[in-house]
């Protein structure tokens, strides 16, 4: 225990931010002006065949320039501390899904933007259904027909070792099926990630800084090395795709999908490293939905948002009910889905090697705090204050050969990031989950 009273005293980003693109043209950045942004209404769903809570997310499409954010991990900022960008939620709606039938089946604001249906319920085969939504300033939207047209199941998901068209070693994820009934001839798949994290530099023990001001002044502060209490070595994270994944079996008389890749991850991916598993969900899509999710997939693709491709406006199968003319981006759809996990191991692909980790780890040593003529780095009782250190051991001079010996402190510490699991995922295992 330390209890003293010392002396011690762009990347520039454009974003357009319109959930499903718009038509792009050559602008000049000073020409992006707030107010002449026009916020459009971006309405997205995807109802199943399953018995379930439904849920529709409303937002507003957004032009603006961001100048700020910045999402590589540091270990000399605090968590937190970074700008984020943020999406403008459409709150106060009214949702509703009107069954051919009459049936209405209501939808209730859970977060801001997320209307989830007050009871769990399933899409039926060949039936129509419209989405309506009102929304807080008195607008009301409607969404075209839109109906759950077949059926499908998975019949094997499956991993192999492969390449990459970059000539990259890895592990490929395919995925088969075969139709059930209707028409299966447009599928569209998602898929959940999840990893298991073990902190490679962890310790049983963590600092406990009390009474500090975080001022290089006089003052009492105590700085004891504790026991923890709260798991942070395992940790697992989930991950959802972000890419559009679409295949078309239209026209082949068989009617299957045989091996199509959902997934490769590289060897060197850390998130390979301990365990992981993948859940896939296939989506049985209506021509229409396929063919809005290929525009939007060449586009979101382009190398370059100025190219001279321009697929046109994405405009989304709502529109409003008084006949006005107004853009609305987003979907909505129907699907018939199926879905399947299986989890994998790395040595049982590559067994003799091991992926480094997300961080290059590294042990650390510092003076408790710099007299302001030190030429050491930031001391270790800011470090600790601001949350970006962790405990390793008491010092030993093996662990940090090259350290600047008017700069050794009492500890040896690493990055947050190596000692705790948790800036990198969640301590709770998963009920899914299989050690």
């Amino acid at each position: 225990m330390f209890k003293n009273s010392f002396s011690h005293y762009r990347k520039l980003t454009l974003l357009v931010v319109l959930t499903f693109g718009a038509c792009v043209e050559e602008i000049e950045i000073a020409t992006l002006n707030e107010n002449e942004a026009e916020a459009a209404l971006v309405v997205e769903a995807v109802f199943t065949n399953e018995v379930i809570t439904q849920k529709v997310y409303l937002s507003r499409s957004e032009v603006r320039l961001d100048l700020e954010t910045d999402t590589i991990y540091s270990p000399y900022l605090p968590l937190g501390s970074r700008p984020v960008d943020s999406i403008k939620m459409e709150t106060g709606a009214t949702v509703s899904l009107l069954k051919e039938n009459g049936e209405v089946y209501s939808f209730t604001e859970d977060e801001d933007g997320i209307y989830l249906s007050n009871t769990p319920f399933a899409m039926e085969m060949d039936a129509n259904y419209t989405l309506d939504i009102n929304t807080n300033n008195g607008t009301g939207y409607i969404s075209d027909p839109i109906t759950v047209l077949g059926t499908s199941t998975i019949t094997n998901l499956y991993a192999e070792k492969a390449e990459n068209d970059n000539g990259e070693e890895g592990i490929a994820i395919y995925v088969d099926s075969e139709s059930l009934e209707g028409a299966a001839e447009y599928f569209k798949y998602t898929y959940d990630e999840t990893y298991k994290i073990v902190a490679p530099n962890w310790q049983n023990f963590e600092f406990e800084l009390t009474d500090y001001d975080g001022i290089d002044d006089t003052v009492d502060y105590s700085l004891e090395v504790v026991e923890k209490t709260v798991e942070d070595r395992i940790c697992y994270n989930t991950v959802s795709s972000n890419t559009i994944d679409l295949i078309s079996i239209a026209g082949i008389t068989q009617g299957n999908v045989s091996k199509h890749n959902i997934r490769f991850i590289t060897k060197d991916n850390f998130i390979i490293a301990q365990r992981y598993s993948i859940l896939v969900q296939q989506q049985v899509q209506s021509a229409n939905a396929h063919s809005f999710f290929k525009t939007l997939q060449a586009f979101s693709q382009s190398d370059n948002v100025f190219s001279q491709v321009q697929p046109g406006a994405i405009y989304a199968n709502v529109h409003r009910k008084d006949g006005n003319v107004e853009n609305v981006y987003g979907y909505v759809e129907a699907v018939g889905v199926t879905e399947q996990r299986i989890f994998l191991n790395y040595e049982n692909f590559f067994p003799e090697e091991t992926p480094p980790y997300a961080f290059n780890c590294g042990f650390k040593t510092a003076k408790l705090f710099n007299n302001p003529m030190d030429p050491c780095p930031q001391g270790l009782l800011e470090r600790i204050d601001i949350g970006t250190v962790t405990y390793y051991s008491d010092y030993v001079e093996n662990l940090v050969p090259n350290a600047n010996p008017i700069c050794v402190g009492p500890f040896i510490f690493v990055p947050t990031i190596c000692g705790d699991c948790t800036v990198l995922g969640n301590n709770i295992k998963p009920d899914f989950w299989v050690d």
